[in-house]
């Protein structure tokens, strides 16, 4: 299975377009959060992802509002608190991010945020691959850390990796911490600010690789 993985979009559609028409092929395209400029899904957002890949799931970030969970539920695109196996890889993941100082539109707390991941856990444990998206990094890790030196991810993120070991964590958020990072067994990525054009692959087979990329926009 090829995934692409897309985060940070903040309402930038023509990087996107160019990302997912040179990725054309995917298996599934999952949506890390912080999709909208303004926090509100316009009719037909999701016709440019699923001309090129019919798989389209993902979680809401902390620009984003609560209604971009409601749309992607009616859609049937949400991870959020939610499970889907799709030849036999379990996705699931948490919208938004900790209460922080800059009380963003969409942030939680950290129980919530446990919550959220062990019902999406409970719901895929029959699949033999499991892939954890949540909008905010694993705390203390290269990927939460912002242009100074501070780690500001999520701690219930860190907590629940480490205890659970996914075999793959799908992030964003934090845009200048994009790379790719392992916590125990599970290969974490950051995939960046998709708005600049950075994006993730992750390519399940027999072995799993994750690769960050990027187009010019």
């Amino acid at each position: 299975m090829k995934i692409l993985a897309i985060t940070d979009i903040h309402g930038r559609s023509a990087a996107v377009k160019k990302i997912v028409e040179c990725e054309d092929g995917a298996d599934a395209i999952v949506l890390g959060g912080d999709i909208t400029a303004d926090g509100v899904l316009l009719d037909g957002w999701s016709d440019m992802f699923r001309t090129h890949c019919p798989v389209l799931l993902g979680v809401a970030g902390n620009m984003d509002s609560t209604s971009v969970d409601d749309t992607m539920e009616q859609g049937g695109h949400s991870l959020n608190g939610k499970g889907k196996i799709i030849a036999g890889v379990g996705l699931f993941g948490v919208s938004g991010v900790p209460y922080s100082p800059l009380h963003a539109p969409y942030e939680i707390s950290e129980e919530e945020i446990m919550r959220r991941a062990e019902e999406g856990l409970r719901q895929v444990q029959a699949a033999p691959v499991k892939v954890f998206v949540p909008h905010a990094p694993p705390f203390d890790t290269p990927l939460d850390k912002m242009f100074l030196g501070k780690h500001v991810g999520s701690k219930s993120v860190r907590l629940f990796i480490d205890r659970n070991q996914p075999d793959v964590v799908i992030c964003g958020h934090i845009h200048e911490a994009r790379g790719i990072t392992t916590l125990g067994k599970s290969k974490v990525i950051n995939c960046g600010m998709a708005g600049k054009g950075h994006y993730g692959v992750v390519t399940i087979g027999e072995s799993i690789t994750l690769e960050n990329r990027s187009v010019s926009v």
